[in-house]
């Protein structure tokens, strides 16, 4: 193979509405997709140059040659379970939690991950330069195509074990997703009190940017860190009543024990 590849697409949901394009603009062609949504699959087809909706998981007439599951992780077994593909072509998955070995009933031995350590959202876009692209393969055919296929959108391509990858993604989901979930709680509480979660942006801004720069233990403020009992007891007797009462009790007993 090539440094540049024919790849078909499989699933039609955050991952994928990113990454197909990104793949056709740093040269590589996007030739099929595949989604069980066949509205979602137009709207993908849409985004890019050339590429054909195939309408089963039969792709053995197909000319690609990377086949990218980027599907729900409680589909990859039974879509790969289902997917024909052609002889030596190289199966993957765009799993954060999900062990290569999930690939497992693929009619081929090139399987492998290959893992955008990012949040995607189709109504934002999304940069790949700088995002980490998280690889592991079975065979070290499949580990070069891939480590190629990663170094063309991003300038960040880690080879990792499907056990550190599962750290890396429980790393993320407390990095992301549970921030941006308290980000939520922020916002609620302000609404109920009549004012938009942008008062916040000033202070949100300097949280991230002064993490970042100086670490998370350097940048701890606030009452909990200070041992302040005083505030804690009014922002618990604030919260009286809320579902989020247990949530601000459990946080801060953590940070005092540190």
């Amino acid at each position: 193979m090539a440094s540049y590849y024919n790849i078909a697409i499989i699933g039609s949901g955050n991952v994928a509405w990113h990454l197909a394009p990104e793949l056709e603009n740093a040269g590589q062609r996007v030739v099929d997709i595949f989604s069980r949504n066949p509205k979602n699959a137009i709207k993908l087809q849409k985004r890019l140059y050339n590429a054909e909706i195939n309408l089963s998981l039969d792709f053995s007439e197909s000319l690609a040659e990377i086949f990218i599951l980027s599907i729900s992780d409680d589909a990859i077994e039974e879509v790969t379970r289902e997917l024909t593909v052609p002889e030596n072509a190289i199966v993957v998955h765009t799993s954060g939690s999900q062990s290569i070995s999930k690939l497992g009933y693929t009619a081929t031995e090139n399987i492998g991950v290959l893992y955008p350590l990012q949040t995607f959202s189709k109504s934002k876009q999304a940069s790949f330069d700088e995002i980490p692209i998280l690889i592991e393969a079975e065979n070290n055919y499949t580990s070069k195509i891939l480590k190629n296929l990663g170094k063309s959108i991003s300038k960040n391509v880690i080879e990792v074990s499907s056990k550190d990858r599962m750290a890396i993604h429980v790393a993320a989901v407390f990095a992301c997703n549970f921030t941006n979930h308290l980000f939520e709680i922020s916002e609620n509480i302000l609404d109920q009190q009549g004012f938009r979660l942008d008062l916040l942006r000033p202070l949100i801004a300097e949280t991230i940017n002064k993490t970042l720069d100086i670490g998370p233990a350097e940048s701890q403020t606030g009452p909990a860190v200070r041992g302040d009992l005083e505030t804690l007891d009014k922002h618990m007797a604030f919260l009286a009543g809320s579902e989020y009462q247990e949530l601000y009790r459990l946080i801060s007993e953590k940070i005092l024990k540190e």
